[in-house]
């Protein structure tokens, strides 16, 4: 029974031992269902709380999209009031515009530059002398332009692109005018800066025209067409397709006119066909026949107002070389039915007359035995003999000089040159009125000759221009507070030659340096300068340049601390008028209209305010002397004071405005009379 309960137990083992085996299998797939089990119950648990979290977060942006809707809403509300206050504007600002532009179509262009009104009045005057427009229209048209109509204006900007024939009739149909209120003033000259320029004539009837035009006048220059003549400053320069025919010497001779602008201006030169070339000499005057030259350009500039219709209210003449006018004004053109304009002589210099034989007046028509007598041409101190200035004296409406010094002395024995007597008896008609200066040309703070520029309130450029001409002319540098003296001239008796040369020994005596910047037509003066010139050529202190030069005279303005003008008389003077203004003070001698504008600063019957400079009377090196070293002793004791001097010097005017207003006066004065006396 053992055995076989043995037996039966190892039977039993035997097949325990497969059975332990899936036992041991089924625990470790059980294990692994529990483990996978654990696993689902977390995963399960995971899945519960990403449910709840998406159920959160779909209540946030549920939420939030509510507020953006709100928000949007706000948005587009805003957006609403935006448009509307931009359209709003842009209402507003077409409306402006359009008043703007309404305004800008009834008031005068007075934006628009003079360069555009004085090209526009050449145009229209071209059109009448071709015959392309009637003398009616062509006043009709100008009156337009002189007032600067903004329909003229618009009507030419409108005629660009167009051709001359589709302009003309464009501007015929402008037919309605206004009266102008301004003067219209023709300016005849042998003169113009800086097209043509000699001396200061030039530079007077460039400034004042340019002045007077700004003053609202209509103002127009009559000029001989030179070959010397800087032709490449005329803006604009065309030749009119038109000959003007002149009387001279018993036949009609051919004239070119050509039209430009200067300075903004319009100018009309006159190129005579006559086999003798006036103007074609390579110089301005000093030929044999100069008073044939200006004879024959008066008569023409005449000829040409009278032939193109206008009707100016001032002819203005200049010097002797345009004496003629007067004279030929009233007795030849005044009978043919022009006779609008009063006649307004202005001589700068009454050292020059052109005085000549009584039979050479012939020439451009005007009656010798009518005129060749004691109250009219003949010359006062040989009756064979005219006067031309005289006679310019005897037959204008208006007589002036260039300071009112120099008004006064030309009415002595001593400084009338002759012609005393005549301007005494003309006297309530004859006046003196101070030049001024082209302020835009002659200015430190712009001036483009100049390394570096400077004004009143801040002299450093000044004090750097002073070492830069040492540099340039070679001069010591060694001492920077060294008075530095500027002379610029020409070198003529008139301009107290032999005080010139006093004056630059005298700087070097008082420890200074002297710069000369002149020549001189007398060939023994130019001489002379040359042999001092040549005696200082290493000098460190002293240098003579005997040419002119223009941008080096800017340099020594800017540069001087005095500047020595010892004239034996000096109608205006223009240099002492600039050394101011740049900052030098200048050592005058009291005559003409020198003493007009300097006055001694240790005078105490001027009043303080008007003290700027050091004047001396006796025209003698004593004289000058002491006004040197008065001068000298100020800069050197008293630097301080003497600045105040340069800066109180700066300030002063010296503009045309005034100047001009005293013409624009007598001009007005000169027409009213007239119309009085037209109405009587």
């Amino acid at each position: 029974n053992l055995q076989m309960l043995l037996d039966d137990a190892t039977k039993t083992a035997v097949q325990a031992v497969p059975l332990s085996h899936k036992n041991v299998e089924l625990e470790r797939k059980v294990d692994k269902l529990e483990s996978s089990l654990e696993e689902a119950n977390a995963y399960k648990f995971s899945l519960e709380q990403a449910k709840k979290y998406n159920e959160t977060l779909q209540q946030k942006i549920e939420v939030l999209e509510v507020h953006l809707q709100a928000s949007d809403q706000e948005i587009n509300s805003h957006i609403e009031l935006y448009q509307a206050s931009v359209q709003e504007f842009q209402d507003t600002l077409d409306s402006l515009k359009e008043e703007s532009k309404r305004r800008s179509l009834e008031e005068a262009a007075d934006n628009l530059p003079w360069e555009f009104w004085s090209r526009l009045l050449l145009i229209l005057d071209g059109w009448l002398l071709e015959k392309k427009i009637s003398i009616d229209d062509a006043n009709l048209l100008r009156e337009m332009a002189w007032k600067r109509d903004g329909r003229i204006r618009d009507a030419y900007i409108a005629c660009r692109d167009k051709s001359e024939h589709e302009t003309v009739d464009i501007f015929l149909q402008l037919t309605s005018s206004q009266r102008s209120s301004g003067i219209h003033i023709v300016h005849i000259a042998a003169e113009m800066a800086p097209v043509a320029k000699v001396g200061g004539l030039g530079d007077v009837v460039t400034g004042l025209s340019k002045s007077l035009q700004k003053r609202g006048h209509l103002v127009e220059i009559i000029l001989p067409m030179y070959d010397c003549m800087h032709h490449d400053l005329v803006t604009d320069l065309k030749e009119l397709d038109v000959a003007l025919d002149s009387y001279f010497d018993g036949q009609h001779f051919k004239n070119k006119i050509w039209v430009g602008l200067v300075e903004g201006l319009p100018v009309y030169f006159i190129e005579p066909h006559h086999p003798w070339k006036f103007f074609w000499r390579g110089q301005y005057y000093g030929e044999h026949d100069d008073f044939k030259r200006f004879s024959f350009f008066s008569r023409a500039a005449l000829e040409f107002l009278f032939q193109s219709g206008k009707k100016p209210d001032i002819i203005h003449c200049h010097d002797w070389q345009t004496a003629f006018i007067p004279p030929l004004y009233w007795d030849v053109y005044a009978t043919k039915g022009f006779n609008s304009a009063r006649i307004c002589f202005t001589c700068h210099n009454f050292e020059y007359q052109g005085i000549a034989s009584a039979s050479e007046l012939t020439s451009c028509g005007l009656d010798v035995q009518n005129l060749n007598r004691p109250d009219r041409l003949q010359d006062n101190s040989s009756h064979d003999r005219i006067n031309p200035v005289k006679g310019a004296i005897v037959f204008s409406n208006i007589v002036t000089t260039v300071s009112p010094s120099y008004a006064q002395e030309v009415r002595t024995a001593e400084g009338g040159r002759g012609l005393h007597e005549t301007l005494n008896f003309h006297s309530r008609k004859f006046v003196g009125i101070l030049n001024g200066i082209d302020t835009d040309a002659w200015n430190p703070e712009t001036d483009t000759f100049l390394r570096n520029q400077y004004s009143v309130d801040d002299l450093r450029g000044k004090v750097e221009n002073k070492v830069a001409i040492r540099k340039h002319l070679k001069l010591s540098l060694a001492n920077t507070f060294q008075p530095l003296v500027g002379c610029i001239t020409r070198l003529v008796p008139q301009k107290g030659v032999h005080l010139i040369r006093h004056a630059i020994y005298r700087t070097l005596e008082l420890g200074g340096q002297f710069v000369l910047l002149g020549s001189s037509p007398v060939p023994h003066i130019q001489r002379e300068f040359e042999e001092i010139a040549n005696h200082f050529e290493n000098h460190p202190h002293i240098r003579l340049i005997l040419k002119y030069n223009d941008a080096l005279s800017h340099n020594i303005y800017a540069a001087s601390d005095m500047f020595v003008i010892p004239s034996m008389f000096e109608p205006c003077g223009l240099t002492q008028m600039i050394a101011m203004r740049y900052g030098s003070v200048p050592i005058v001698r009291r005559t003409g209209g020198l003493n007009d504008s300097v006055f001694d600063v240790d005078d105490d019957t001027i009043p303080v305010h008007l003290r700027n400079g050091f004047t001396f009377l006796s025209p003698d090196e004593q004289g000058l002397s002491s006004a040197m070293e008065r001068a000298f002793e100020l800069y050197v004791r008293k630097p301080d004071i003497w600045q105040q001097l340069v800066q109180k010097d700066m300030r002063i005017d010296f503009s045309w405005d005034s100047s001009s207003a005293q013409y624009e006066e007598l001009y007005t004065k000169a027409i009213a009379r007239a119309r009085a006396a037209n109405q009587a």
